[in-house]
């Protein structure tokens, strides 16, 4: 007599109601031992529940969208001959529970196993490589409630804020790629596409964020509450917007600022009694203007109708730490001031910035950022783009290591950048060239007049 046996959801710590996101056999499908039968995902994790035991796949009692639990029951199996030997010493108490149920699942077993000879040579090969023979057929694997893709694939969704039920699949029997999703987020930055809802008129662009996770931490140990400062909750929102919406890239690179560093010095030296401090971030600004004069995409923004806005003007912003939170100032004109002035400027803005009283207007029309951290440390990071900018340089502390300069290995002072970019507007290979550049005019000044 033929007999089933029930797999089920092992042991899944503290999951309840966990949604099936895969189903990776069909009826007939042969399985071996610890073989994946479904996959399912939680807000924190993504598990695959194995077969307990080898066997012909007869019956799947589960759907995608189906919410498991520990226990629920996966698929009736009919083990293989080799299984039963195995489980010989626990025989005694496992029949009673399939036997009252298999005569009611026999019953059918002729007409699911009618297809199993033509099934059987597609599968043969699969499980002798040790691989799960996946089916594709469109009515096995397509949703009614949860979208078809994979872990990565939604997991880089949630990434990015998009809802996984608007996304049309195009690859094989419908599943969503990662570019289905990166077209997806293309499309509705631009108000709509083949999948994309049109974008509201707030912005949005069609993605909508998962809710925030609420938890008692109080339950963990003693805690405080500190509230966010205005700042912090205005800023907060549109880094949030811009890391969701923008495609970020980030160049790193490396300047040699051995000699601008002393020129520094020696300037500062000069113009101490008039009270006059110049700051690399002066030089990096006036360096900055040269480098987008000679690459003018980095200077221009995506309008809402898609449409690349070409900037004439030199405005460059700095990120300025202040008690309350992040703000970035603009100095306008960068391009017809002197290193003199525009750190007279900036040590202006970053005062006023500290004492909270940068109006709108001083914040306001950036074509282009720089965030530096020289001052504090690290070796290179990520800035995030400040739209509708399409760039941002990140500078990190300087350094000096061992330079090769063709006879001999020279200590050079080097600033590590990190030049982070809208890839819808650039493309690596301009990143680099730009950084490249930058560079060559930190090592010499002097670039700048040409």
């Amino acid at each position: 007599m033929t007999v089933l046996k029930e797999a089920r959801v092992p042991d899944i710590g503290d999951f309840t109601d966990i949604p099936v996101i895969e189903i990776l056999v069909a009826v007939g499908d042969a399985v071996a031992r610890d073989q994946s039968l479904v996959t399912l995902e939680s807000d924190k994790a993504t598990m695959e529940v194995p077969a307990p035991f080898a066997g012909i796949v007869r019956e799947l009692k589960v759907k995608l969208g189906d919410n498991l639990s520990e226990g629920s029951v996966v698929a009736i199996i009919e083990p293989s001959d080799a299984e039963p030997a195995a489980a010989a010493a626990p025989a005694p108490a496992a029949p009673p529970k399939p036997e009252a149920p298999a005569p009611a699942v026999a019953a059918p077993a002729p007409v699911a196993s009618a297809p199993a000879p033509a099934a059987a040579p597609a599968t043969a090969a699969p499980m002798g490589a040790g691989l799960p023979p996946v089916r594709f057929e469109a009515d096995a694997v397509l949703p009614d409630k949860v979208p078809y893709a994979s872990p990565a694939v939604r997991l880089f969704a949630r990434e990015l804020g998009v809802d996984l039920s608007r996304v049309t699949g195009t690859a094989r029997a419908g599943r969503i790629s990662r570019e289905d999703v990166q077209n997806f987020v293309k499309a509705a930055m631009q108000g709509g596409a083949t999948g994309a809802a049109p974008a509201p008129a707030g912005g949005g662009g069609g993605l909508n964020l998962l809710p925030w996770p609420k938890v008692d931490f109080s339950k963990f140990g003693e805690i405080e509450v500190r509230e966010l400062s205005r700042i912090k909750k205005i800023s907060g929102a549109n880094l949030a917007r811009n890391w969701a919406m923008i495609p970020h890239v980030t160049q790193h690179d490396d300047a040699d600022i051995t000699d601008l560093e002393a020129l520094r010095v020696a300037l500062n030296k000069e113009n101490e009694k008039a009270g006059i401090k110049l700051t690399m971030l002066a030089f990096l600004m006036k360096a900055s203007v040269s480098a987008l004069k000679k690459y003018p995409d980095f200077n221009a923004s995506l309008d809402t109708d898609g449409n690349l806005v070409l900037k004439k003007y030199f405005h460059i912003g700095f990120a300025a730490d202040t008690p309350n939170g992040l703000v970035v100032p603009v100095v306008r004109d960068v391009d017809k001031k002197g290193v003199i002035e525009i750190a007279q400027e900036t040590g202006e803005l970053a005062k006023k910035a500290r004492d909270g009283k940068l109006g709108p207007a001083e914040m306001s029309g950036g074509c282009f950022s720089i965030s530096s951290l020289g001052g504090i440390g690290g070796t290179g990071f990520t800035p995030i783009v400040n739209a509708p900018e399409v760039a941002i340089l990140g500078v990190s502390k300087s350094a000096i290591k061992p330079v090769w300069d063709g006879q001999q290995f020279a200590p050079r002072l080097i600033l590590p950048l990190s030049l982070s970019y809208d890839h819808r507007v650039i493309d690596g290979a301009a990143a680099a060239r730009f950084t490249a550049y930058l560079g060559q005019v930190l090592a010499d000044m002097r670039r700048v007049l040409l």
